[in-house]
C-alpha cells in the first residue's frame, strides 16, 4: 500500500508499505493492505511502518538497525486517511 506522510511545511515521506502502526485517540491501531477505509484523528506519539523497499526519506522519519525494515516518527498529532490502499497521514 501507498503511504504519503504530509506535515504543513514539506513531505516527510512518500512510499509502499507494508504496516502501519499509528497513535489513535483511543489507543494504538495498524493498517494493513486491504484495511476498511478510515478517517481517524491521531494524538501525540509514535508512527512505525515496515517497508521492504530502499527508499529515501526525511532526516525525521529514522530507520532502526542496518538491516531492518521498520521506520519510526514522533508525531504531535494530525489525521490519518486510508482509501483504496492509499494511506494520507496529514500531521498537525
Amino acid at each position: 500500500m501507498k503511504l504519503d506522510i504530509i506535515s504543513p511545511k514539506e513531505s516527510l515521506f512518500s512510499g509502499e508499505v507494508d504496516a502501519i502502526s499509528l497513535p489513535g485517540l483511543s489507543g494504538r491501531f495498524q493498517l494493513l493492505k486491504g484495511h476498511a477505509p478510515i478517517i481517524a484523528a491521531l494524538k501525540e506519539g509514535p508512527l512505525w511502518f515496515e517497508s521492504k523497499n530502499t527508499m529515501e526519506s526525511h532526516p525525521l522519519v529514522q530507520k532502526h538497525g542496518t538491516n531492518s525494515e521498520m521506520f519510526h516518527l514522533e508525531i504531535k498529532g494530525g489525521v490519518v486517511e486510508m482509501l483504496h490502499n492509499d494511506v494520507v497521514v496529514l500531521l498537525d
